[in-house]
């Protein structure tokens, strides 16, 4: 934990904050904090800074906090992302959110097995967790917006032209090697990328129908956990 993350409802007073429960078993278990220990605070949808411990009992921590400046830069990407495996879900995603990415889509496609349709971990409090997690690993308070689209073809011809509009898009498909590919960080991007075994060439020519240029990171095939933070790292 990087960054200890603070909603409105730990606040007991302006400067103050009081807490239970994870955070507070972390700071004291994990981190031995004591009275006058100072922290790394954020708070979330707001700015960074700092806190100190002024009081311990039994597990709840109080702090005295000063929010003093801005979290980090948002990542400008938007992620399109074909629902992964159950088990790898949670690491991608997780790794998007680290990075800076505020903005996910994960959608459906002809790979996608059904059954990952109803994991738990698409509950919108799972999903809230992993990008708290995620986001107190990066140091960063910005929730991202993580939408569910479980009808490909809609989406693609109607919505995904609007998405990538002014922005440089890209649909990752291995084999393939896109013209005019700019990394520059400060441009705003978009990215879809498939599912194990990729998207079918039907999805393909729809992408590219909707504004996509397919793209590919390189002779290697790379699992989705390794495509996204590689497709990623090249903006930070």
């Amino acid at each position: 934990m990087n960054l200890i993350l603070l909603a409105e409802n730990d606040f007991t007073a302006s400067g103050r904050v009081l807490l239970q429960g994870r955070r507070a078993r972390h700071l004291v278990a994990v981190l031995k904090a004591g009275v006058g220990d100072e922290f790394k605070v954020g708070r979330i949808e707001g700015g960074v800074g700092s806190g100190r411990v002024v009081a311990r009992a039994g597990a709840t921590v109080e702090l005295e906090v000063a929010i003093t400046g801005p979290p980090p830069a948002a990542l400008p990407v938007t992620l399109v992302l074909a629902l992964p495996r159950p088990k790898v879900l949670r690491r991608t995603l997780a790794a998007a959110v680290t990075m800076g990415v505020k903005r996910i889509f994960v959608i459906n496609a002809f790979r996608v097995e059904k059954s990952y349709w109803q994991c738990s971990r698409l509950e919108p409090a799972q999903l809230q967790n992993i990008a708290l997690e995620a986001l107190a690993q990066a140091g960063d308070t910005q929730l991202p917006e993580i939408v569910q689209v479980r009808r490909f073809r809609p989406f693609v011809e109607d919505r995904l032209p609007h998405l990538a509009a002014g922005r440089r898009a890209w649909v990752l498909h291995p084999g393939t090697v896109g013209a005019g590919m700019d990394f520059a960080p400060e441009l705003p991007a978009l990215a879809a990328i498939g599912p194990e075994g990729g998207f079918i060439p039907f999805e393909v020519e729809l992408l590219v129908r909707a504004g996509l240029c397919p793209i590919s990171l390189g002779p290697r095939i790379l699992r989705v956990e390794q495509a996204v933070p590689a497709f990623l790292g090249r903006f930070l």
